[in-house]
């Protein structure tokens, strides 16, 4: 089954591309077909198999020899490695679904804050509709604790966007809410590594521009999210039992 994943995640990774330079743009995602950036010859299907066809031509178009940057695959292959281990490490199950569907939703996400430095609110509402349906599906019970938790992580970026506007931005709020509803409590863990992560990174930027300069530098808070979103699918229940321990 995790086989099958990986497949999918692939497939699903070669559509993020296109998702996260057209969605910007507000370009169709069906319409044109996939074309060389270079001369605007459509790419045959034997020629967009994911992965496979990049390293068959080489990193370049079978037309004109235009370089295609190695982004295209490695979003693919990330894709397929994160879905295949999530069901790998849940299991084929409802829960892993619900995984599985939050990663393809982080992988765009974190495309295009990272070109744009936005969250588009398309990709927010998907989320938002799809996670509690999945929630329910994977443990009814369970749908409250990740209602609540979706209201707290976005109140608690609410209240930081409001205290330093210039630290974080409102997609950050609704990524936070999304990602509360998917992962329930373990979106505790997820804020404390994004946040960690975030200014682990600054620091560093700081470091190599001077404090000055560093400060000015815009770094999207985003990739930051979606990272501890991730280590949360796989170690936030844990995380959770394990600092809850330390009070028992």
């Amino acid at each position: 089954m995790s086989y099958a994943a990986v497949l999918i995640g692939a497939i699903f990774g070669s559509f993020f591309n296109v998702v996260a330079y057209r969605l910007p743009r507000g370009e169709s995602l069906a319409h044109p077909p996939s074309r060389c950036p270079g001369c605007e010859t459509p790419i045959k299907p034997y020629d967009n198999v994911p992965i496979l066809s990049w390293l068959a031509l080489r990193g370049k178009c079978r037309a004109c020899g235009t370089r295609i940057s190695p982004r295209y695959p490695l979003v693919e292959a990330a894709t397929a490695l994160l879905c295949g281990l999530v069901v790998l490490v849940k299991g084929p199950n409802a829960e892993a679904l619900l995984g599985v569907v939050m990663v393809m939703l982080l992988v765009p996400v974190t495309l295009i804050d990272l070109d744009h430095r936005i969250i588009p609110n398309k990709l927010m509402i998907v989320g938002a509709v799809l996670a509690p349906p999945l929630v329910v599906l994977a443990d009814p019970d369970a749908i409250v604790e990740h209602v609540i938790a979706g209201l707290a992580a976005g109140t608690f970026f609410l209240i930081a966007v409001l205290a330093y506007p210039r630290g974080m931005g409102v997609g950050d709020i609704k990524l936070a809410a999304v990602l509360g509803l998917f992962l329930g409590r373990a979106v505790g863990p997820a804020v404390f590594i994004a946040l960690v992560s975030g200014t682990l990174v600054g620091a560093l930027i700081m470091a190599r521009k001077g404090v000055a300069e560093g400060r000015k530098t815009a770094v999207p808070f985003g990739p930051f999210l979606a990272l501890g979103g991730v280590v949360a699918l796989f170690a936030g229940d844990a995380m959770v039992d394990a600092y809850l321990a330390t009070f028992n």
